[in-house]
C-alpha cells in the first residue's frame, strides 16, 4: 500500500530528505552545466588559438567566442537557486 515506508518517519526527517534533495538536485544542475560547458569551450578554445596564430586581427572575436559557453554555467547557477530558495 502507497505511504506504508513513511509510517515510522517524523516531519522533521521527511523535511531533512526534501532538503537534501534539493541540494542534490542543485548539485546536479550547476554540475552537468559545468562539465558541458567545460567541453564546448575546450573545442572553441583550441579552434581559437589556431585562428589567433593565423590571423591576429579575429582575436576580439574568438575572445568573444570563447565566453559564450560560460553563460550556460549562469544558467545552471541559476536553476540551483530557484531549487534552493
Amino acid at each position: 500500500m502507497v505511504g506504508e515506508e513513511l509510517v515510522g518517519l517524523t516531519p522533521e526527517m521527511i523535511e531533512a530528505s526534501q532538503a537534501g534533495m534539493k541540494a542534490i538536485g542543485a548539485a546536479i544542475a550547476v554540475g552537468s552545466t559545468g562539465l558541458a560547458s567545460a567541453a564546448a569551450e575546450m573545442a572553441i578554445g583550441s579552434a581559437a588559438v589556431g585562428a589567433t596564430a593565423e590571423n591576429k586581427d579575429v582575436f576580439g572575436l574568438v575572445l568573444l567566442l570563447t565566453v559564450i559557453p560560460e553563460t550556460i554555467v549562469i544558467f545552471g547557477l541559476v536553476v540551483a537557486l530557484l531549487l534552493i530558495f
